[in-house]
């Protein structure tokens, strides 16, 4: 698989903010790695995941900033709860009142069915979805001040752009009522493609994607509750070599598409190319009832 241009050549007149959620490993590892070799370190870079050792064994890694007040930061944060995520964006914000781009890419494989957090979600959908809604609308303050100094302030979830799987049930929102891993995976899709679209309807100036990253070699069935996925994982990796684009690339491909798409919501496929309205399941009424539907679901509880 061909990589599109390595966009070298962004070197913009600040230092940018970035914050990546998800950025221990594979993709999201990828893409850190990226824009700290695009600016030369000049990126001040926040890191939130599970993985203390993983984040400073990358963090350790990027080029070295010559400018002092650069930072290269890890967050520790468990996504799949919402307390953690509304107690690490208040730390965020305390640090980066501004945000140019956020990366969202925290992701699970699972072979459980529904797995129902104390919180009343199901760990994957937390993951996929609302840990994603939670983390872009608490950290829009952050993201407008860029904006407003007419700086980038780009959104790009990474999940499966183009492949939703169907109408989703407005009547079972969170698939309480009827839940199975292809309708979990379909819907958080779909999900993501309405979130996209209503952020980007309620913040115009902002930029909002939705990528699909394609067949990439990760280490994410490494960390499967499946022992069969844990040893598969490096099988297929290696049979499916010459049909697999490196994190590397598939990194390189999602700057490109970052880089290149400004104000607005975008559907983008592998190659960071805009995908339009394929596979899309939305209606402005079915973004108004998710919408509500994620505000409740992920409110901040009493304690």
């Amino acid at each position: 698989m061909k990589s599109r241009t390595q966009p070298t050549h962004y070197s913009p007149n600040h230092v940018p903010t970035a914050v990546f959620v998800g950025g221990t490993s594979g993709i999201g590892r990828a893409m850190v790695d990226a824009l700290g070799s695009y600016t030369d370190g000049n990126t001040n870079i926040v890191i939130v995941g599970r993985n203390r050792a993983a984040a400073d064994e990358i963090l350790a890694q990027l080029p070295k900033p010559t400018n002092p007040q650069v930072k290269h930061e890890f967050i520790q944060c468990d996504v799949t709860r919402m307390k953690n995520v509304h107690t690490t964006t208040q730390a965020i914000l305390s640090r980066h009142p501004k945000i140019n781009f956020l990366v969202l890419t925290a992701g699970i494989m699972t072979t459980k069915g529904r797995d129902e957090t104390e919180e009343g979600l199901d760990t994957k959908l937390a993951a996929h979805y609302y840990s994603r809604w939670t983390f872009i609308n608490e950290l829009l303050p952050a993201l407008k001040k860029a904006s407003s100094d007419q700086e980038d302030a780009k959104v790009l979830s990474v999940f499966s752009a183009g492949h939703g799987g169907g109408e989703i049930d407005m009547d079972d929102l969170g698939l309480k009522k009827d839940f199975s891993l292809s309708r979990a995976a379909s819907n958080a899709t779909t999900y993501n493609d309405l979130m996209i679209d209503e952020f980007a309807s309620r913040n115009p100036e902002l930029t909002f994607i939705h990528a699909a990253p394609g067949a990439v070699r990760t280490n994410l069935l490494a960390s499967s509750d499946s022992k069969f996925l844990r040893i598969a994982g490096p099988v297929l990796n290696t049979l499916l070599y010459g049909f697999l684009a490196s994190p590397q690339e598939c990194a390189n491909n999602m700057w490109a598409g970052v880089f290149n798409h400004t104000r607005g919501a975008y559907q983008l496929s592998s190659s960071g190319k805009d995908l339009g309205i394929k596979a899309f399941h939305g209606t402005l009424e079915k973004r108004r009832l998710l919408w509500e539907h994620t505000v409740e679901a992920t409110a901040p509880g009493d304690s």
